[in-house]
């Protein structure tokens, strides 16, 4: 099992550290594994061949395909060369594989495991690709990638033909079995951010979170005679340390955090399954700054119901300076 929270800087894990510490009493089982001794330490390098700054699509294919790329191409050389990647290798070595994330299933790190392209913005190819590998368990965002707003039209009648168990919910997740291979399309480009999901009753019953997606393709996948491999992706951190969201980012970061608790867990019960928990990037890079008040300012994330990405959808021109102060008040607290 191999967990990545993208765009993770070190500021971010240890930021959820210390809100986990404070807020809820408890550290987070990341960093837990280090201070109880049951984790090895290493570092890779997943260098772009192109660029100084690395994307997802590079760092990906530089565990998928064991080669450098420039950003932008999955597991697609500079020179043009396609390493077969890597799920595509455990899957003939008749492995269950899957992956799960809270972005577009065809997003660059779930794709850096499957599929060779030289383009990460074709996603509407990539869910073609996948339809033809039928790989076990694929679960996440990207809805739109799959059915009507396809360009080239929708494949989600193909995948049903293919034997799919095509699910839009968390309730049909719930009820799903491990006899045909699963299509989990949650939302229709990324999922909502944690902190939104937390305090939207609608979405808690909608959607899943990543420690239950995380939960379910194990389940789906643990009793296959020849063992599985999956991929568990907290793609929204990345995407909140892209906005400087930092209510997304840190509770996207302790969502991530209950998944590699999860998969700790079964990993420890079955003493059999190696689990690796890791970054591809760094992204923002945030941090606490100047002393005074500091405590109070952090300990302040309690207040907030919503993530500035939620904020921004709601005003329109017509708000006043007035109404856009009450706003965030409302739902940050300040």
């Amino acid at each position: 099992i191999m967990l990545v929270s993208d765009g993770m800087s070190t500021g971010t894990l240890n930021m959820a550290d210390i809100y986990s510490n404070r807020i809820l009493g408890v550290g987070s089982k990341w960093l837990g594994l280090y201070r109880d001794n049951k984790a090895v330490r290493a570092l890779m390098d997943t260098a772009s061949a192109n660029s100084m700054v690395t994307d997802s699509a590079a760092a990906s294919s530089s565990w998928g395909g064991g080669m450098r790329v420039n950003n932008g191409a999955l597991n697609v050389g500079p020179r043009g060369e396609k390493p077969q990647p890597i799920l595509q290798k455990f899957k003939e070595a008749g492995k269950k594989v899957g992956c799960v994330t809270t972005v577009p299933i065809t997003h660059a790190t779930p794709a850096g495991f499957c599929v060779n392209i030289d383009n990460r913005g074709g996603q509407d190819i990539i869910a073609e690709l996948y339809l033809g590998l039928k790989f076990d368990v694929m679960m996440g965002g990207g809805h739109k990638y799959f059915a009507d707003k396809r360009k080239g039209g929708n494949l989600l009648p193909k995948y049903l033909t293919q034997g799919y168990q095509v699910v839009e919910s968390r309730d049909e997740m719930m009820r799903l079995n491990s006899a045909k291979p699963v299509l989990g399309l949650f939302a229709d480009d990324g999922m909502p951010f944690e902190v939104d999901r937390l305090n939207d009753d609608a979405l808690m019953k909608s959607t899943p979170s990543l420690a239950e997606m995380t939960v379910q393709a194990i389940d789906l996948m643990k009793d296959h005679k020849n063992g599985f491999v999956l991929q568990v992706e907290g793609g929204k951190v990345d995407w909140a340390a892209h906005s400087n969201d930092v209510s997304g980012l840190i509770f996207d970061q302790l969502a991530f955090d209950e998944a590699v608790g999860k998969a700790i867990d079964f990993a420890e019960k079955d003493g059999n399954t190696l689990v690796i928990i890791t970054t591809d990037h760094g992204n923002s890079n945030p941090g606490l700054f100047n002393a005074d008040d500091n405590n109070k300012k952090f300990d302040g994330l309690q207040q907030f119901k919503h993530s500035n990405t939620w904020l921004l959808s709601k005003l329109n021109q017509s708000f006043s300076e007035q109404k856009i102060r009450e706003l965030i008040r409302e739902n940050q607290g300040f």
